[in-house]
């Protein structure tokens, strides 16, 4: 038996769609790259710790940074305890279990720290995690 052999159209593939696609993609990483990084920009030297856990962020976590001196930075602006307050209020009102991550510096008064988180409770806000860093391997 004789099978007849058919030509089959050679399939063409669209490479338009498939560019749009990865600039699309290379855009959104590029954004929120820049995004996460921008609030561990400031300059605070965490304390370091060998238990430390690895510094995932969690979806929606807001970044209090407490520099040596006692300075509250939130959003790269510092802030009277007052305001951190008003902030912090309006993110318990609206997100309920928000999380905070606080960032101070290993060289800040013990007070200074406790102050922040005392007015973060006192807003309801009471998911507060501290940032560690693992220490540097020596050579």
């Amino acid at each position: 038996m004789k099978f007849q052999k058919k030509d089959l159209e050679p399939t063409v593939c669209q490479m338009a769609p498939m560019i749009d696609i990865l600039f699309l993609l290379l855009t959104f990483f590029i954004i929120t790259w820049q995004w996460s990084r921008s609030e561990t920009e400031v300059d605070v030297s965490v304390p370091t710790t060998a238990e430390g856990a690895d510094p995932m962020r969690v979806q929606g976590e807001k970044i209090i940074n407490v520099l040596a001196d006692g300075t509250v930075v939130v959003d790269k602006n510092p802030l009277t305890q007052e305001q951190l307050f008003v902030i912090m209020k309006k993110l318990s009102e609206l997100y309920k279990n928000q999380p905070i991550r606080l960032r101070a510096d290993a060289k800040t008064e013990y007070q200074h720290v406790i102050n922040v988180i005392s007015t973060c409770t006192k807003a309801g806000i009471w998911n507060i995690s501290f940032a560690t860093q693992r220490p540097q391997a020596s050579e």
